[in-house]
């Protein structure tokens, strides 16, 4: 992923990614993103993986992020479930939840979870 490389925007990584799913016809869930990592999980900045406009943080040299798109087969609206964490499509959709851990650098992202 090329936009993920320090002085891109938060925001660049939502872009690429919304593109590549709907080319393939299926939609991103835009209530759930990705998140920072560091001290502790869910850290800022938010990864949104739609170009949302308030993304604006840039990537920086040693920020550890999560991509991790919600990806559904018919609709991209969410619903929580009255026990306060499951999470299912509005529609009754089929959906699918990847996530990767990634370290910023100038160059290149490091994916820290690829497969070996």
């Amino acid at each position: 992923m090329q936009v993920a490389r320090a002085g891109h925007r938060v925001r660049d990584i939502g872009r690429v990614v919304e593109k590549e799913v709907s080319a393939s016809g299926f939609y991103v869930i835009r209530d759930l993103c990705g998140h920072g990592i560091g001290r502790t999980i869910h850290e800022k900045p938010s990864v949104p993986n739609w170009p949302d406009p308030s993304a604006s943080d840039f990537l920086t040299e040693g920020l550890v992020i999560t991509v991790e798109p919600i990806i559904a087969s018919r609709s991209g609206k969410s619903v929580l479930a009255r026990d306060g964490w499951t999470v299912r499509t509005a529609d009754r959709g089929l959906a699918a939840h990847y996530e990767h851990t990634i370290v910023i650098t100038k160059d290149a992202p490091v994916l820290l979870t690829a497969a070996a």
